[in-house]
């Protein structure tokens, strides 16, 4: 019923920057919480940076200071700011989004993912 549609991902030089853009579309009704996560084959999906609807936002350790997350409710689309890129952020990322129907029923969906890779 949502969908998610990432863009963004490339390859970059070691201290590059990219911007990863995630848009909902669909029965959205409500989008609260947002997130964007990273996963390497065989390893487990991590939070990389999430925001809720009220635009407070959390981070991992590892991205502080060097990514930003945020959002534009009016295009139901979140975005990642990557500066300073590292070979250690190559991976596929994930877009999250968490809402509630019309119905009033809480949802999760998760983007397709989009490649990142950076060189050293």
């Amino acid at each position: 019923q949502v969908q998610l549609v990432e863009s963004g991902g490339g390859l970059v030089q070691a201290g590059g920057s990219l911007r990863l853009s995630c848009a909902a579309s669909g029965s959205i009704f409500r989008l609260n919480a947002m997130g964007w996560y990273r996963q390497a084959p065989g390893k487990q999906r991590d939070l990389v940076a999430s925001i809720t609807s009220d635009n407070i936002t959390n981070y991992a350790p590892s991205v502080k200071g060097r990514f930003t997350i945020s959002r534009d409710n009016a295009k139901n689309t979140v975005y990642l700011q990557m500066n300073s890129l590292k070979p250690g952020d190559t991976t596929v990322y994930y877009c999250k989004a968490n809402g509630v129907t019309a119905e009033g029923y809480a949802y999760q969906y998760w983007g397709q993912g989009t490649q990142v890779t950076v060189s050293s």
